[in-house]
Protein backbone atom coordinates (compact mmCIF):
# COMPACT_ATOMS: atom_id res chain seq x y z
CA UNK A 1 0.00 0.00 0.00
CA UNK A 2 1.26 3.12 -0.76
CA UNK A 3 2.53 5.73 1.98
CA UNK A 4 -0.67 8.41 1.96
CA UNK A 5 1.08 12.22 3.19
CA UNK A 6 -1.42 14.44 4.79
CA UNK A 7 -2.79 18.01 3.40
CA UNK A 8 -0.06 19.69 5.36
CA UNK A 9 3.02 17.20 4.33
CA UNK A 10 1.54 17.70 0.58
CA UNK A 11 1.19 21.01 1.20
CA UNK A 12 4.54 21.93 2.60
CA UNK A 13 6.49 19.61 -0.58
CA UNK A 14 4.42 21.77 -2.80
CA UNK A 15 5.96 24.62 -1.53
CA UNK A 16 9.26 22.81 -1.46
CA UNK A 17 9.25 21.96 -5.06
CA UNK A 18 8.45 25.48 -5.99
CA UNK A 19 11.35 26.58 -4.49
CA UNK A 20 13.81 24.61 -5.75
CA UNK A 21 13.26 25.70 -8.66
CA UNK A 22 13.67 28.95 -8.14
CA UNK A 23 17.03 28.75 -5.49
CA UNK A 24 19.85 29.21 -7.68
CA UNK A 25 21.90 27.63 -5.11
CA UNK A 26 21.33 29.68 -2.10
CA UNK A 27 20.14 28.51 1.12
CA UNK A 28 16.40 28.02 2.10
CA UNK A 29 14.99 29.91 5.58
CA UNK A 30 12.73 27.29 6.83
CA UNK A 31 9.69 28.37 9.48
CA UNK A 32 7.63 26.32 11.42
CA UNK A 33 4.99 27.43 13.66
CA UNK A 34 3.17 25.60 16.62
CA UNK A 35 0.81 27.00 19.15
CA UNK A 36 3.78 27.58 21.90
CA UNK A 37 6.37 28.20 20.16
CA UNK A 38 8.03 29.34 16.32
CA UNK A 39 11.75 27.94 14.91
CA UNK A 40 13.71 29.21 11.92
CA UNK A 41 16.31 27.60 10.42
CA UNK A 42 18.86 28.57 7.23
CA UNK A 43 19.46 24.93 5.85
CA UNK A 44 21.62 24.37 3.03
CA UNK A 45 19.94 21.83 0.61
CA UNK A 46 23.18 20.95 -1.54
CA UNK A 47 25.27 19.60 1.60
CA UNK A 48 21.96 19.13 3.63
CA UNK A 49 23.15 21.50 6.82
CA UNK A 50 21.57 23.56 8.94
CA UNK A 51 23.77 26.82 8.72
CA UNK A 52 21.72 29.14 11.59
CA UNK A 53 19.13 28.55 14.02
CA UNK A 54 16.59 30.05 16.03
CA UNK A 55 13.57 29.56 18.19
CA UNK A 56 11.33 30.80 21.04
CA UNK A 57 13.13 28.06 22.97
CA UNK A 58 16.55 29.86 22.50
CA UNK A 59 18.00 31.20 26.09
CA UNK A 60 17.76 34.35 24.66
CA UNK A 61 14.27 34.35 23.70
CA UNK A 62 13.17 31.66 26.33
CA UNK A 63 9.43 32.47 28.08
CA UNK A 64 8.26 34.83 25.09
CA UNK A 65 5.72 32.32 23.49
CA UNK A 66 4.71 31.65 20.44
CA UNK A 67 2.61 35.34 19.52
CA UNK A 68 4.03 38.19 16.81
CA UNK A 69 6.61 39.68 19.02
CA UNK A 70 8.36 36.66 19.65
CA UNK A 71 8.28 35.56 16.02
CA UNK A 72 9.36 38.91 15.34
CA UNK A 73 12.44 38.32 17.89
CA UNK A 74 13.16 35.24 15.88
CA UNK A 75 13.45 36.40 12.88
CA UNK A 76 16.02 39.01 13.70
CA UNK A 77 18.12 36.55 15.30
CA UNK A 78 18.13 33.93 12.85
CA UNK A 79 18.81 36.55 10.76
CA UNK A 80 21.72 37.74 12.91
CA UNK A 81 23.20 34.41 12.95
CA UNK A 82 22.97 34.08 9.56
CA UNK A 83 24.79 37.23 8.27
CA UNK A 84 27.58 36.27 11.07
CA UNK A 85 27.71 32.82 9.01
CA UNK A 86 28.38 34.76 6.06
CA UNK A 87 24.69 34.22 4.32
CA UNK A 88 23.17 37.14 2.84
CA UNK A 89 20.53 36.08 0.19
CA UNK A 90 18.25 33.07 0.81
CA UNK A 91 15.17 31.81 -0.34
CA UNK A 92 11.62 31.76 2.04
CA UNK A 93 10.36 28.60 2.93
CA UNK A 94 6.67 28.94 4.36
CA UNK A 95 6.17 25.25 4.41
CA UNK A 96 2.44 24.28 4.95
CA UNK A 97 1.58 27.75 6.40
CA UNK A 98 -0.14 30.81 5.24
CA UNK A 99 2.72 34.17 5.05
CA UNK A 100 0.49 35.79 7.16
CA UNK A 101 0.73 36.63 11.34
CA UNK A 102 3.60 35.03 12.52
CA UNK A 103 5.40 33.30 9.48
CA UNK A 104 5.22 36.94 8.54
CA UNK A 105 6.18 38.61 10.65
CA UNK A 106 9.33 36.14 10.68
CA UNK A 107 10.31 36.94 6.92
CA UNK A 108 9.97 40.94 7.72
CA UNK A 109 12.05 40.86 10.52
CA UNK A 110 14.84 38.41 8.88
CA UNK A 111 14.52 41.54 6.00
CA UNK A 112 15.26 43.98 8.59
CA UNK A 113 17.90 41.92 10.40
CA UNK A 114 20.01 42.05 6.76
CA UNK A 115 18.70 38.85 4.67
CA UNK A 116 17.37 39.57 0.94
CA UNK A 117 15.10 37.69 -0.37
Amino acid sequence: MANKLSTKQRRAARVRRSLKKVAGGRPRLSVHRSNANIYAQVIDDVNGNTLAAASTLDKDLKGNGGNVSAAEAVGKLVAERAVKAGISEVVFDRGPFLFHGRVKAVADAAREGGLKF
